[in-house]
Parts: C-alpha cells; sequence; structure tokens
C-alpha cells in the first residue's frame, strides 16, 4: 500500500525552485555590479568610447537608455550569460553541466540578459516564465546602469601608460597539464625518445614547466618574449600534434625554438589558443616561420640551409580558438557518430526497411502491376524501394561494415594481449 501522506505538492515544488532562481539571479547581480575593478582597462576604455558615441548620436531625453543599452546589451550577451550558459568554456567547470543543472543555467543566462537590457522587453507576452523573476530585474536596473556608469570612469592616460599584457590576471592560471617538451640539447635521439613529459603551466606573465606539478623549482618563459606559437608540420619528427613556441631574448635578442608535444588535437587547438591570447599585446612578433624543424643543415619545410633565413609561412598570431565552440578532435567525433548509428540501427531498420503489412501488400501489387517486359518477351518483377528505404538500406550496409570491421579489430587486440602475457 503506497501513501502519499506528506507528498510535496506541485505548487510547493514551483514556489520552491522559483525561490532558489531568485536566490541566484540576486547572487549573480551583486557579484557583477561590485566587479568594476576586474574588467581590464582596455575593456573600459572601447565601452567609454561607444558610450561617447551613442550619446552623441542619440541625444533626445526619450533615448537616454540607449547609451546604457549599447554597453549592458553586449556585455551581459557576450561575456555574462555565456559564462553561465556554458561554464566549461570559460575554465569555470571541469566538464559541462548536467541536463538539469543545464535548465537552470539557461533561465538564469535569459534572466541575466534581461537584466543587461534593462527590464524593457519584460510583460510583452513572451517568456511569460520569468513573471516571478520581474520584481528583481525591474529592481536591479538602477544598480546595473550605476555599474556602467562606474565601468566607463576611466581615464585613457592610465591605460596608455599601462602596458596591456591580456586579458587575464597575473596570478591567474590560464592553462596548466602535462605536455611533452622536445629535448634539443646533448645527443640527437630518435624523435619518440626526444619528447620529455613535464607538466606546463600558463599564466598572463610565463610559461613555466617542471617535471611533476608539485615541484616549486621550474623553468620559466615570460609571455612577453614571446614571438610566434605555431603548429609544426608532422613529418618534422614523424609525431602529430606538436606545436612550437618561439621567443626572443631581451638582452641579446637570440631567438630561441621550443617543440612541445600534446596528445590529440583537442588539446593542441587549446594550447595554441591560450598561448596567442596572453601574447597578443607582445610588440616584437613575428610575420612569418618555419613550419619544419632545421635538421640536416637545412629547414625540413622549404629547404633552405641558413637557420636564421626567414620563415617560409605566414603566422596566426590573432587566430583563436571562438567562445562558442570546443576545438573537434576526429577520433573522438567518429566515435559518438558510430555509437549513435548503432543506437538507432534497431529504428532505422523498422521504421524505413521492414515495411508494415498493409504497406508490403500494397508495394507487391504495384509491383506486379508495373512489371517490366524484356525483349524477348519475358516479365520481370522489379522490386522498387522509395527514396528513404534506399537510403536506409544503403546506410545499415555501412553500419553493418563497421560492425564487422570493430569486431575484427577488437579480435586483434585479444590476440595481441594473449601473446603479450604468455610471452611475459
Amino acid at each position: 500500500r503506497i501513501s502519499f501522506k506528506g507528498a510535496v505538492s506541485e505548487a510547493e515544488i514551483r514556489d520552491s525552485s522559483v525561490a532558489m532562481l531568485q536566490t541566484y539571479l540576486t547572487s549573480i547581480i551583486e557579484s557583477i555590479v561590485a566587479s568594476v575593478d576586474q574588467c581590464p582597462p582596455v575593456m573600459r576604455v572601447a565601452f567609454k568610447q561607444l558610450h561617447k558615441r551613442v550619446e552623441e548620436q542619440f541625444s533626445e531625453p526619450e533615448n537616454e537608455d540607449v547609451k546604457y543599452l549599447a554597453i549592458g546589451g553586449f556585455f551581459f550577451l557576450r561575456f555574462f550569460a555565456p559564462a553561465i550558459l556554458t561554464p566549461k568554456l570559460f575554465h569555470l567547470r571541469d566538464q559541462h553541466a548536467d541536463t538539469r543543472t543545464s535548465r537552470t543555467l539557461l533561465l538564469l543566462a535569459k534572466a541575466l540578459q534581461s537584466v543587461g537590457n534593462l527590464g524593457l522587453q519584460l510583460g510583452h507576452g513572451k517568456e511569460q516564465w520569468m513573471a516571478p523573476l520581474h520584481p528583481i530585474i525591474l529592481h536591479s536596473v538602477a544598480s546595473v546602469k550605476d555599474f556602467l556608469d562606474k565601468l566607463i570612469d576611466i581615464d585613457h592616460d592610465i591605460v596608455s601608460s599601462v602596458p596591456q599584457r591580456a586579458v587575464f590576471m597575473p596570478s591567474v592560471t590560464v592553462k596548466e597539464g602535462y605536455l611533452h617538451k622536445y629535448k634539443a640539447e646533448g645527443p640527437q635521439l630518435l624523435s619518440r625518445f626526444a619528447f620529455k613529459k613535464r607538466y606546463f603551466w600558463l599564466t598572463s606573465e610565463s610559461l613555466s614547466y617542471a617535471k611533476t606539478s608539485d615541484l616549486q623549482v621550474r623553468s620559466s618563459i615570460p609571455v612577453q618574449c614571446v614571438c610566434a606559437v605555431e603548429r609544426v608540420d608532422e613529418n618534422a619528427f614523424q609525431q602529430q600534434n606538436v606545436m612550437q613556441v618561439i621567443t626572443q631574448d631581451d638582452d641579446d635578442g637570440r631567438m630561441h625554438t621550443m617543440y612541445i608535444q600534446c596528445k590529440n588535437v583537442n588539446e593542441l587547438n587549446q594550447w595554441l589558443s591560450a598561448i596567442r591570447k596572453v601574447s597578443i599585446y607582445n610588440v616584437h612578433m613575428l610575420p612569418s616561420f618555419h613550419p619544419g624543424v632545421h635538421r640536416g643543415g637545412k629547414w625540413t619545410c622549404c629547404l633552405q640551409v641558413d637557420r636564421a633565413v626567414t620563415g617560409c609561412s605566414r603566422t596566426h598570431s590573432a587566430v583563436t580558438l571562438g567562445d562558442w565552440s570546443d576545438p573537434l578532435d576526429p577520433d573522438v567525433e567518429s566515435q559518438m557518430i558510430y555509437k549513435q548509428l548503432l543506437q538507432g540501427k534497431d529504428k532505422l531498420r523498422e521504421k524505413y526497411v521492414e515495411m508494415p503489412e498493409a504497406d508490403q501488400t500494397s508495394s507487391n501489387k504495384e509491383n506486379r502491376i508495373n512489371a517490366d517486359i524484356h525483349p524477348d518477351g519475358a516479365e520481370c518483377n522489379v522490386q522498387r524501394m522509395k527514396p528513404g528505404q534506399s537510403v536506409a538500406a544503403r546506410l545499415l550496409a555501412v553500419i553493418e561494415d563497421l560492425e564487422q570491421a570493430h569486431a575484427a579489430f577488437q579480435h586483434r587486440e585479444k590476440e595481441d594481449t594473449s601473446c603479450v602475457i604468455l610471452n611475459s
């Protein structure tokens, strides 16, 4: 016997959820309006110029809020809302949020965007679920305007006198993790032995590395010395996912190149983007580089003999990852597609290939009526398939081939493992 005594009603659940959303939204808004000093000066100057131009263009009293909308709408839409909606892309979480949490983050991001728009779009028949949040949004308009006024209250001379390192705070670790560094000193080893595992830290001030993550003694390269960060051709070391960090000494101007290997293309793209972002304001960035290495008295890319010769390929210092998508790893993406195909195989066959009896009877009658006549007088029934059936049949054949190849691969792996165990 099931008793529902003391069960929470739907109305109570809804009220509790609304109260929680209100608490989260209030906390987020309070954190934003108190973060003026944490905004990079170069962005504050840009917002100040935008505020000035909009105020000049829309000087009428009825357009008083346009100058706030120009800044707030952009700032909240492009920075705060995306950070709440997808915190992993902003290094606020290690993994993407689950479905339930993502739903909460979506509601908060929409509400926060309404705050950035000064609540002007509230009560127009859209997003009725936001009605319980309207008082908080409207109450926050004044504090948001005050926040934007303080944001643009900055002197141009202060910004010009401070060298802009990047959009990261100096004490913040932008990225860290294990990579493989090429050992260029000493006797030249085979490429697979020349890369040594090291733990790397990247901040807006330096790129450091050590044998392990807990060591305090680290080798360090100032970010201001970085001249280029580029990919390396696979045939240079016969290795994939290798990048090069080209630096220049401040005292004598000598150039150095450090080769680093990442475990996959996903990680390679992330490190390339991160180092380029922190070095974007460097003065002595190179316009060109060598995608190969200098080996055997010449460059493997352009076959030039002089080690100091100008690079043969254009650099990509301003090319960084977008904030809205993760870089793709072809192997991982292929595995995901294969998994989706396997999961939908039976439904695909039932819906498009195995026709219901009524459809099958109708199809057979049509085939008999439309039987082709060969030149020699013999009749031939042609099995006609609808376009959807034909595509589904080909796709199922591809899935079957993939299954057979996967099974053969697993069988080989099992045999190799058994041989290793027996030999040991």
